[in-house]
């Protein structure tokens, strides 16, 4: 199981977001270098994270892509399902009626447990926990 390469892209650009100054904006062209983001994959991802409010967007001379809320206040989980979607292991574990063993699955416990505790763990990060640690 893996994220998809876009939500890893939006992970990056927003852990670069959270380590620039607060009154700061950055350019899509920087972010895209320094997190080494295709700048077509880029665009959508910045399109995708302001439709969920994580970030603002401006235009012009003065323009660039800033958070729209302080780092300790977005999630990992904030920006994974802004790109993916619900987090989802397996189809049982948002409609277990879909498994064709039913309630008697063994495995069905073990999927949904674990999604919890990969929810809890995204949604318990927040970017200020990186934003002192690492550098651009």
């Amino acid at each position: 199981m893996q994220i998809t390469k876009q939500a890893d892209y939006a992970l990056r650009a927003v852990l670069y977001l959270s380590r620039i100054e607060p009154d700061q904006k950055a350019s899509t062209a920087l972010i895209a270098k320094s997190q080494k983001i295709p700048p077509s994959f880029l665009a959508k991802i910045i399109s995708q994270l302001s439709i969920a409010g994580i970030i603002h967007t401006s235009r012009g001379a003065h323009g660039g892509v800033a958070l729209a809320h302080p780092p300790s206040e977005v999630t990992l989980l904030d920006v994974v399902e802004a790109i993916d979607g619900p987090v989802r292991l397996n189809d049982c574990t948002h409609a277990p009626a879909e498994c064709p063993f039913g309630e008697d699955c063994p495995l069905q416990e073990v999927w949904c447990t674990t999604q919890e505790e990969l929810v809890s763990k995204l949604r318990s990060t927040n970017f200020a926990q990186f934003s002192k640690n690492g550098h651009h």
